[in-house]
């Protein structure tokens, strides 16, 4: 069982941080018990995950079918897309939902990285098999109960799924990609995209429908920014750490992304003693939230993490993660 656990974490954790790996290389009880460590994070993290990803799912297909199908209201996003199909033919959601988001996953792939793309195709899959299996009651068939509470749920859902790394809805995969190419804000792609879903809402079901709807998509948004504590758009990120060195390198080689260096001191201790250290600024949507503090907590769990919301950004910062 030992050894077994040495292939692992040998095959895993080191073998990630030892590009040079050959199958033979002999490390010590430090670098094992390092190693050990990282892949308990990881193992912890994906726990958690999981967790998060099927609350979301759950939430979300509630609010599918306990409110708004019935109902034939929308959201904005590729839910509203498969809803506002859904309710003009007789495709079940359950398949619209995997076939609308295809697209998003590819261009997820592209944009935010393989992990990300696989978490968020097994995502909405589950949400697929979810919507195909499980029977939910029809709650209530008030129109303004309707909007407001499925909304609700779906944000409900979506938030979660963010909070675990991956998204049942890729229009924010879209926007972020759109943003980068064309330089228009993260937010006025995404008004762009809903107000020609809920146009065509109002012309193929009827006005009162689209209006209604909007305030599910209403709904919805708050309950998501709420449930990931009102993260904006993009993070910066302030990290005060005695392993600053390793974590800047993490940020460029794992995240993709850029740094900024400032040459700080650190107090401590009841005499207010200081140390020189330097102090890392970086700047990431929040759909990478959740691989940047597991990252930091592998290197140093200790380390002092401020984040704050960024409302946009221009210029030379955020490119396509690198691949592994």
């Amino acid at each position: 069982m030992r050894q077994f656990l040495k292939n692992i974490i040998i095959k895993t954790s080191l073998r990630r941080r030892d590009l040079a790996y050959m199958g033979n290389k002999t490390y010590s009880a430090f670098v094992m018990a390092k190693g050990y460590r990282d892949l308990k994070i990881t193992v912890k993290r994906l726990a958690k995950d999981f967790v998060l990803v099927s609350i979301g799912i759950f939430s979300a297909a509630f609010g599918f079918k306990g409110f708004l199908l019935t109902n034939h209201f929308i959201d904005g996003g590729a839910t509203g897309i498969s809803l506002l199909i859904s309710a003009l033919t007789s495709i079940p959601l359950y398949q619209l939902i995997i076939a609308v988001n295809i697209p998003f996953i590819i261009l997820a792939y592209n944009v935010m990285g393989r992990q990300f793309a696989i978490k968020t195709a097994l995502a909405i899959s589950g949400l697929a098999v979810v919507l195909a299996t499980v029977h939910f009651p029809n709650v209530t068939n008030d129109n303004l109960l309707v909007a407001v509470f499925g909304g609700f749920f779906l944000g409900a859902g979506i938030g979660f799924a963010i909070r675990g790394g991956a998204v049942i809805d890729g229009t924010e995969v879209l926007a972020i990609y759109l943003s980068r190419k064309f330089g228009a804000t993260i937010g006025d792609i995404i008004i762009v995209i809903n107000v020609l879903i809920f146009g065509a809402a109002a012309y193929f079901l009827s006005v009162e429908i689209a209006l209604y709807s909007m305030i599910t998509y209403l709904a919805a948004s708050k309950t998501l920014d709420f449930i990931v504590e009102g993260i904006e758009e993009y993070i910066g990120v302030t990290i005060v750490s005695s392993h600053s060195e390793e974590i800047r390198q993490m940020i460029i080689h794992e995240m993709g992304r850029g740094v900024t260096i400032y040459s700080g001191k650190r107090g401590f201790g009841k005499r207010g003693e200081t140390k020189e250290v330097d102090i890392i600024y970086t700047v990431i949507t929040r759909l990478e939230i959740n691989k940047l503090t597991t990252e930091i907590e592998k290197i140093e769990p200790t380390a002092f993490v401020v984040m704050n919301s960024v409302k946009d950004t221009k210029g030379g910062m955020i490119k396509r993660p690198l691949e592994h």
